[in-house]
């Protein structure tokens, strides 16, 4: 009897040892497949999320390129605009009356006359229609030149140099033949008045550009 019961206990546990292996094999077998679904699991979440950035950076460049293209809409509603200008033009006392435009289209005008009538019979016209262009156009340039919006200073050191010749050769043929030494002379003079001129004209259009630029950044 005995030994029965020593054989039934050995069967039974042998019996337990071999459900327990095939309860751990079955469940290293599933491990892999638990492992996979996590993994792709996360790999599809990875890809939400870089869609979801995609997204987001495709929605900031059609926004950042509607936007430019609503100010090339504005700029070209406004015309044509000097890349070198900055802001808006300055307006002069008599605005909205374009008294300097209209002044240099008179001038315009008035120099064409006098040329077709030839410079001996042309004369006044001649003269008033050029002085006209030049003080419009002095005008302009200088208004923009101070107020830093756009630079003419090589204009505005020019017209000074040139009128400064024009009227001591004037002076002089008025009294008697202009020497060709007098000329010559006068080169040296008109270039030490054209530096002097340019580089203080410079120095105040960079003054004005900075503090247009300060104003506009406020």
């Amino acid at each position: 009897m005995a030994n029965r019961n020593k054989g039934g206990r050995a069967r039974s546990r042998k019996r337990r040892r071999s459900v327990g292996a095939q309860s751990g094999n079955a469940a290293s077998a599933q491990s892999p497949s638990a492992t996979g679904a996590g993994t792709a699991t996360a790999e599809a979440e990875d890809q939400g999320a870089k869609r979801g950035q995609s997204g987001k950076r495709s929605t900031h460049a059609g926004a950042s390129r509607t936007r430019a293209a609503q100010r090339g809409g504005a700029e070209s509603a406004r015309g044509f605009k000097d890349p070198q200008s900055l802001g808006e033009r300055p307006e002069p006392p008599w605005h909205p009356v374009p008294l300097s435009e209209l002044l240099i289209l008179a001038g315009a005008i008035g120099t064409v006359v006098g040329l077709s009538r030839g410079i001996s019979h042309g004369g006044p016209p001649l003269i008033a229609g050029l002085a006209a262009v030049v003080i419009g156009t002095a005008e302009v340039t200088l208004r923009e030149h101070l107020s830093g919006y756009r630079s003419h200073t090589l204009i505005l050191a020019l017209l000074p140099t040139i009128a400064f010749h024009s009227a001591v050769v004037l002076i002089v043929a008025a009294f008697t033949s202009t020497p060709r030494a007098l000329n010559v002379a006068l080169l040296f003079v008109d270039a030490a008045i054209f530096a002097f001129l340019f580089k203080l004209l410079r120095v105040r259009f960079q003054d004005a550009r900075r503090e247009r630029v300060f104003a506009g950044r406020r």
